[in-house]
């Protein structure tokens, strides 16, 4: 079936297919014909499934051309990170301009100002975080009493992360009987109180389970000496092909992002700690490929949604099966293959196997050393540079833009200074 076929409006189509998009994954093939005729969908499935699309189309193919007034927003996205958010809006921004809407991203660490303004110019469709949606409810910039769909993306996520009440008060804000898509790998921690009570006989598409299902994703532990951790890591970090490497703390993240700088791999580090610019600045360059490596922390990886994520690195072991499905998902999506790999001593083998068999994961178990010849058929390993990598923005402050360090202009003597015109 095409994307035609299940009722996206065709200008959205035609757009579709000059960016090479012509095939609905699974997930869009479920939904998109429920949540197009105005029912109300519970879709579950993991991360990388393509529900982005899924939700995304159906909205705007449901509000073609219409207008909204100031302050009054027509349907809402919600998410539960800045970074996601951003890239939702990134793929709804375009497809919005083939049927006449735009769309607004409500994010916090990023100025209020602009939000304000946009919002008096009546914006449509808003993707939002729920905590700095809630902000501009309570400072009566935006009313949603003309809201008619609402979309919970990863909603689980979002009451993992504290924001059940902020999702049940933003809901009960809503125009009455309107439209909710809410899209959830799982219905722990609460979300399922939110389907009986916000949902009206919903329909449930479930394209994944809450266990690791996907057959394009292989996964492995690499048993290794404690000594011969940090090299391992870099050699791996050295590969071809994008690499995310998941640690437990902000202080690791730096701490690991600055050893394999010095190693020589181009690297960013991306966590709760870093400030709104830095994140966008650190994801930009790993989506486009100028740092293939990215270091992050179980927070901040919520928003990672690249789509060529060849390797996921588990340095440090996660604590939960659901974390290690999480960090899992940010590889083999929409279709790709890709690995998981876990790093762990022999002390620390038997937490990470029952690790694994909670989390639905059989992994193939290979003891490996530094430039080893397992290591290397598994993840691709190869031997950094040694040449200590150094970030571009860091560069260009240090040489001013290319023209040499920056140097501090003396004031003009006495008799150097112009006379002012009386």
């Amino acid at each position: 079936m095409s994307f035609f076929d299940l009722g996206v409006n065709p200008a959205i189509v035609k757009t579709l297919s000059k960016s090479g998009i012509n095939d609905p994954f699974p997930i869009q093939k479920a939904t998109l014909p429920d949540a197009i005729s105005g029912k109300d969908v519970l879709g579950r499935g993991q991360t990388g499934s393509g529900k982005t699309l899924a939700f995304g189309l159906a909205v705007l193919t449901k509000l073609a051309e219409r207008k909204a007034k100031p302050n009054h927003p027509l349907a809402i996205i919600l998410s539960p990170t800045r970074e996601l958010a951003m890239q939702i809006n990134d793929v709804i921004a375009p497809l919005a301009q083939a049927v006449q809407l735009n769309s607004r991203l409500i994010a916090g660490g990023m100025p209020y100002g602009n939000q304000i303004q946009a919002l008096r110019q009546g914006v449509p469709i808003l993707v939002a975080t729920p905590g700095r949606l809630i902000d501009l409810m309570e400072q009566k910039h935006v009313s949603l009493s003309e809201t008619e769909i609402v979309v919970l993306d990863e909603a689980d996520q979002m009451a993992d992360m504290g924001f059940l009440p902020a999702m049940k008060e933003i809901l009960n804000a809503c125009k009455p009987k309107g439209q909710r898509l809410l899209f959830s790998a799982t219905l722990d921690r609460g979300v399922d109180g939110l389907v009986k009570k916000y949902l009206n006989n919903p329909v449930t598409h479930s394209v994944d389970s809450d266990k690791a299902s996907v057959s394009t994703m292989e996964h492995h532990v690499l048993v290794i000496h404690p000594n011969d951790k940090e090299l391992i890591t870099a050699q791996i970090a050295a590969r071809e092909g994008k690499t995310i490497l998941f640690v437990r703390t902000q202080h690791g993240a730096d701490k690991l992002a600055q050893k394999l700088a010095h190693a020589g791999v181009p690297v960013g580090a991306l966590h709760g700690g870093k400030s709104q610019s830095v994140r966008t600045r650190t994801l930009a360059a790993f989506k486009s490929g100028e740092t293939p490596a990215l270091v992050a922390t179980d927070v901040a990886a919520r928003g990672i949604h690249v789509d060529d994520v060849s390797l996921v690195v588990h340095v440090d072991p996660p604590q939960d099966p659901k974390d290690y499905l999480h960090r899992a998902g940010r590889t083999a999506r929409a279709g790709e293959s890709g690995v998981v790999v876990t790093l762990t001593t022999t002390r620390q083998q038997n937490t990470v196997r029952g690790l694994t068999d909670k989390a639905g994961v059989k992994p193939k178990i290979t003891r490996v050393k530094p430039s080893g010849r397992e290591l290397i058929e598994v993840t691709g390993s190869r031997e950094p540079s040694g040449v200590p990598w150094i970030a571009p923005a860091t560069k260009e402050r240090h040489d001013n833009q290319k023209g040499g360090p920056r140097k501090r202009r003396s004031r003009p003597r006495p008799h150097e200074r112009r006379r002012r015109p009386r």
